[in-house]
């Protein structure tokens, strides 16, 4: 139930601030693939555009940057939900204050300069949020 409430907080700062999101790339692992797909609903996003990927659930922060170079380029924003510390690793990648570790519903938001998903390691970001639920 906790976690539901989390997700909920974040669902409805997402909504406020209108962050369109056109893809989920998901761990396969149940609580993971339900919030996606909670998330997902909400937002509007239909359950094919929620890809599952066994990997995730094991993965290294590398191994997470490399799900964004098989994705189409008409997809412009893409949300992953899965299990720390991987996530907590791979958005340090990006952010320049680093964080200690990103809680369960935790969001990190970054937009990248570029129109193609293979430019991604020269492109420019913006970190745009870091979300803790229990902050809302």
């Amino acid at each position: 139930m906790k976690g539901k409430k989390r997700t909920r907080k974040v669902i409805d700062y997402l909504l406020e601030h209108q962050v369109a999101i056109d893809h989920i790339i998901s761990s396969h692992a149940v609580r993971a693939f339900d919030t996606a797909r909670i998330i997902a609903y909400a937002l509007g996003i239909r359950e094919e555009d929620i890809a599952v990927s066994r990997m995730i659930y094991h993965a290294t922060a590398e191994q997470l940057y490399d799900q964004f170079f098989d994705l189409s380029d008409t997809i412009s924003s893409v949300m992953m939900v899965g299990h720390n510390p991987a996530f907590t690793n791979f958005a340090n990648i990006f952010l320049d204050n680093k964080i200690d570790w990103l809680p369960t519903s935790g969001v990190v938001s970054v937009s990248f300069d570029t129109n193609l998903w293979v430019n991604l390691p020269m492109a420019s970001r913006k970190t745009n949020f870091v979300l803790y639920p229990k902050e809302l």
